[in-house]
């Protein structure tokens, strides 16, 4: 008869393997979010008679957005202080560059 006691589940290998694959499970996490911010993956926007139609980045918290409302459209100019309507525009755009 030995005193061999079962191997316990908290061992240094299951240890070290569950803290791997909570890395690995957190590392992919931040990779598919920077992949879905760096090639600017957008979910659709809008409901109704305002959505956004196009967007400048002009740093990395400063953009230009072109937003329809109804039939207009007014680009509105985004920031660390806040939002400006900057103007509305005459001649509306299409989501091409042409008019």
């Amino acid at each position: 008869m030995g005193t061999d006691s079962p191997a316990s589940p908290l061992s240094a290998g299951s240890l070290a393997q569950l803290t791997l694959s909570l890395v690995a499970v957190v590392g992919v996490i931040f990779a598919i979010s920077w992949l879905l911010k760096r090639f600017r993956v957008v979910l659709p926007r809008g409901r109704g008679d305002i959505t956004v139609i196009d967007q400048l980045q002009l740093g990395p918290r400063d953009r230009i957005l072109l937003i329809a409302v109804g039939d207009a459209q007014v680009l509105v100019g985004v920031g660390q202080t806040g939002m400006v309507a900057l103007t509305p525009l005459a001649t509306p755009i299409t989501r091409g560059g042409a008019r």
